[in-house]
C-alpha cells in the first residue's frame, strides 16, 4: 500500500467517532506526520468529499461520504432485510435491545438492530462501531469459536481493556479473557456484566455459515437491573434459535462482506 493512501486511510480511521473533528496539528501528531504533508493530504480528503473543514472552528470534520458508501454497499444485498424479522422478533421477546454483528476481517461490527422497549429505562449505545472484543458479549462470542491462540491474536490487535477504561467486570488479563471465554464455550453462549460499560448486561451467540465458521453475532443487550443471569438463561433458547435460523435462512451475502477485508489485504501484501 502507498505511503499516500495508507496515511489517508489512517487519517479517516482517526476522525471516525470525532464529532467535532480535530485540528491540523492533532491530527498530524496522532499519524505522526509533518504538518506541511498532512495539509496535503487532507486537502485531498477534502476535494475528494470524504472531509470536509468546518469553517468556524478550521478542525476537519469525516463527511457523510464515507456514511453513504457503507449504506450503499449494505443496500445490494438482501442481509439487513432477511435477518430484520428475526431481530425484530426476539427484541419484542427479551423487551431488550437486540444486534446484529458481522465478522469483517480480524473486526466484528455491528450494522443492524431492533429495539424492544419502548419506554422506560433503554439501552442504546452507538451502532455502526466495532465490538470490542475481550469485554463485549458479541465479541466474546466469536472468540470463543476460535482457538485461544487465534482469538488472543486478534485480542491484541486490538488492545486489551485497561483497569478504569470499561466496565469493573472486563477482562484486563489475559487469564480473566481466557476463563470468559472457556464460560462462553460451555453455556453456549457468551454473557457479561458491567463488562463494557457500568449498569448494562448482554449475551451473543455466534452464527455460522455452511462451513462451521462465525460470519456473525447476534446480541441481546440490557440494563443489568433487567437483564440478570437469571433472566438470561431463560432467553438461552431463544437467542440460540434466531442464530440458528439466520444461519438457515442462507445469508450469502454475510460470508462474501466478511472475505472482503482479507481479500483486501492479501492483494496490498
Amino acid at each position: 500500500m502507498s505511503n499516500a493512501l495508507e496515511r489517508g486511510l489512517h487519517a479517516i480511521e482517526l476522525l471516525a467517532g470525532k464529532s467535532t473533528g480535530l485540528a491540523l496539528q492533532q491530527v498530524a501528531e496522532a499519524l505522526d506526520i509533518p504538518p506541511s504533508a498532512t495539509h496535503r493530504m487532507l486537502n485531498c480528503l477534502v476535494e475528494q468529499g470524504f472531509v470536509r473543514q468546518d469553517h468556524q472552528h478550521g478542525n476537519y470534520v469525516l463527511a457523510l461520504k464515507v456514511v453513504s458508501l457503507a449504506l450503499k454497499h449494505l443496500s445490494q444485498s438482501d442481509m439487513v432485510d432477511l435477518a430484520k424479522p428475526v431481530l425484530d422478533r426476539l427484541a419484542r421477546l427479551s423487551g431488550e435491545l437486540v444486534r446484529l454483528s458481522i465478522v469483517d476481517g480480524d473486526n466484528l461490527v455491528w450494522i443492524s438492530k431492533a429495539q424492544g422497549t419502548r419506554s422506560g429505562l433503554r439501552y442504546d449505545p452507538d451502532a455502526g462501531a466495532e465490538a470490542k472484543l475481550c469485554c463485549t458479549a458479541s465479541g466474546l462470542a466469536w472468540l470463543s469459536c476460535l482457538s485461544n491462540e487465534r482469538a488472543l491474536e486478534l485480542v491484541y490487535r486490538q488492545g486489551l481493556s485497561k483497569p478504569g477504561e470499561y466496565g469493573p467486570n472486563a477482562a484486563t488479563t489475559i487469564e480473566q479473557l481466557l476463563n470468559h471465554l472457556q464460560l462462553a464455550r460451555d453455556q453456549s453462549y457468551a454473557s457479561v456484566d458491567e463488562s463494557f460499560e457500568i449498569g448494562a448486561a448482554a449475551m451473543a451467540a455466534a452464527i455460522r455459515d455452511s462451513q462451521q465458521q462465525v460470519i456473525g453475532v447476534i446480541s441481546i443487550a440490557g440494563p443489568s437491573v433487567r437483564l440478570t443471569p437469571e433472566r438470561m438463561q431463560s432467553l438461552k433458547a431463544a437467542l440460540l434459535e434466531a442464530a440458528e435460523e439466520i444461519t438457515a435462512i442462507s445469508l450469502d451475502s454475510l460470508p462474501k462482506l466478511s472475505m472482503m477485508t482479507s481479500r483486501v489485504s492479501e492483494q496490498t501484501d
